[in-house]
C-alpha cells in the first residue's frame, strides 16, 4: 500500500510540473523550488504557447489533472453534458466534476489528496446514502450523505487527512469529522470552489467547440 502511494503521490506531483503550477496547493509541490516543467528540457522551456489553442489546451489539462487525470474520453462527456444543461455552461462544467464521488471524499477531507479518495471509493471504503459505491466518477446529489468504513475511519491517511490543516472545508460539503461523515449540500458555482490555482473552465469549452 505504502509503494502505491509513493507511486500516486509522484505522478500527482509530476502533473503540476508540467503545467508549471503547484496544482493542489500543497506546501511539498516541487514547483515551489522549482517553476519548470520535468524533463531534459525542463529548465529551459518557456512554458508553452502564447495562442489561443495553447491557452485552451492548458485549460484543459489543468482541469483534467485537478480532478486526478481524468481521461479524454470521459472528460468530453462532462463537456457535452455540460452543454446540454441549461444555464451557464463553464459553471456547469465544475459543477459536474465538484458532484463526482472522488471529488467530494476529497472536499471533505476523508482524504488527502484526490488520487486517494478515488482508491477509497474503488477499494469499496466509501458509502453513498447507505449504499456502497465503487465509481468513483459517481454523481453525487445534493442532500446524499457520505459514509466510510469502519475499516477505513481507522486508516492514518483518513484521519490524518482529516485533522490536516493544509486544507479547509467548503460550505457545500457539509462534514461531520467525528462520525466520518460529510454531506453534499449543493451543487457550487465556479467562484464557490478553492481552487489554489487559477481555473479557466471558459477556455475548456472553447477548446471542444472549435
Amino acid at each position: 500500500m505504502a509503494r502505491a502511494g509513493a507511486k500516486r503521490s509522484t505522478r500527482k506531483l509530476k502533473i503540476g510540473r508540467r503545467l508549471g503550477v503547484n496544482l493542489w496547493g500543497q506546501a511539498k509541490s516541487p514547483f515551489n523550488k522549482r517553476k519548470y516543467k520535468p524533463g531534459q528540457h525542463g529548465p529551459t522551456s518557456r512554458g508553452g504557447t502564447n495562442s489561443d489553442y495553447g491557452k485552451q489546451l492548458k485549460a484543459k489539462q489543468t482541469l483534467k489533472g485537478y480532478y486526478g487525470n481524468i481521461g479524454e474520453k470521459k472528460f468530453h462527456r462532462y463537456y457535452s453534458e455540460a452543454v446540454n444543461m441549461k444555464g451557464d455552461t463553464p459553471h456547469n462544467l465544475i459543477g459536474l466534476l465538484e458532484s463526482r464521488l472522488d471529488a467530494i471524499v476529497y472536499r471533505a477531507k476523508l482524504a488527502p489528496t484526490v488520487f486517494s479518495a478515488r482508491q477509497l471509493v474503488s477499494h469499496g471504503h466509501i458509502n453513498v446514502n447507505g449504499k456502497r459505491v465503487k465509481i468513483s466518477s459517481y454523481q453525487v446529489k445534493p442532500g446524499d450523505e457520505i459514509t466510510v468504513s469502519a475499516k477505513a475511519k481507522e486508516m492514518p491517511l483518513v484521519v490524518l487527512a482529516l485533522e490536516s490543516a493544509e486544507r479547509d472545508f467548503t460550505d457545500y460539503v457539509k462534514v461531520n469529522s467525528g462520525e466520518f461523515t460529510a454531506t453534499f449540500v449543493r451543487v457550487p458555482a465556479l467562484e464557490d470552489v478553492p481552487y489554489p490555482v487559477q481555473m479557466s473552465p471558459e477556455l475548456v469549452i472553447e477548446f471542444y467547440s472549435r
